[in-house]
């Protein structure tokens, strides 16, 4: 049997998509099928496995039990950019920033993808506080991508990744790396990834973190979920706030048929 051939059971999606939600919360739908059996058809090359029945025995087993972090790594996209959604910077380099007085200042990216997010923050912090090396300033950025973590952890980024950066910001804040050929790579200054800590966790898991946060970043991430994960998530991001601390959401995914405490201040920002 060739990997073209094999075919994603009803019954085996189903159990794929109780295995997804039980570990982190994603909702896979009716719909999905084509798109899970696509996407998983990588982890079934990667073991030598050729079959779903055989795929799904082996994350069952004790050998296989790490398998279901890989699974869920190919599973979602992992799209982000330097400064995406730039609105929600510019509020917070304009508004939130200018306001925070204090000298412990903590912000979480809590689904941080491949690292533009966290990066993103900590360049602004230097842009717009003068003052911040005398600060107490750390940005917490999680994600349950092993994968994406490391990428983080070393701050490369292809030159289409960083074109879109301000000319000065590529000056002051990244290494150009050559790759032995036209092409080359950008690294992220020390002195912005010094500012950001990576690590692993799951949303659905309990939160190992004390905070409380200044900011927080969750977005493009709840629409994977279902509502009553949403709502469970966005209360647990209240707790994890300050009096008056911001949460910021996808475009996508405002909270509106959500039950919040927060107020709304601008599309895809809420406050405590």
């Amino acid at each position: 049997m060739t990997l073209t051939s094999i075919e994603l059971s009803e019954k085996q999606f189903k159990k794929i998509s109780q295995l997804v939600y039980r570990f982190c919360g994603i909702n896979l739908k009716e719909g999905k099928e084509a798109l899970v059996r696509a996407r998983l058809m990588k982890r079934l090359r990667a073991l030598g496995i050729s079959s779903f029945e055989e795929y799904l025995k082996f994350i069952e087993s004790d050998t296989g039990r790490q398998e279901l972090s890989f699974m869920i790594d190919v599973m979602t996209t992992n799209k982000t950019s330097f400064f995406r959604e730039s609105e929600h910077f510019n509020f917070l380099g304009e508004k939130i920033l200018p306001e925070l007085k204090c000298r412990r200042m903590r912000f979480w990216s809590a689904a941080c993808s491949s690292g533009e997010e966290p990066l993103s923050l900590a360049i602004l912090l230097r842009e717009k506080i003068p003052d911040i090396e005398h600060r107490d300033a750390l940005i917490l950025a999680t994600d349950i991508s092993t994968r994406m973590l490391e990428n983080v952890c070393k701050g490369i980024y292809k030159e289409e990744s960083v074109q879109n950066l301000p000319t000065s910001f590529l000056q002051k804040y990244f290494v150009k790396i050559r790759n032995g050929s036209s092409a080359c790579n950008y690294q992220v200054k020390d002195s912005i990834r010094t500012m950001v800590r990576p690590a692993w966790l799951n949303l659905m898991d309990p939160w190992p973190m004390k905070g409380p946060f200044n900011v927080i970043f969750c977005r493009n991430v709840m629409i994977y979920f279902d509502r009553p994960t949403q709502q469970r998530l966005i209360n647990r991001f209240w707790d994890f706030l300050e009096p008056g601390g911001y949460l910021f959401v996808g475009h996508s995914e405002g909270l509106s048929a959500i039950s919040h405490k927060f107020r709304y201040v601008r599309p895809a920002t809420y406050r405590k």
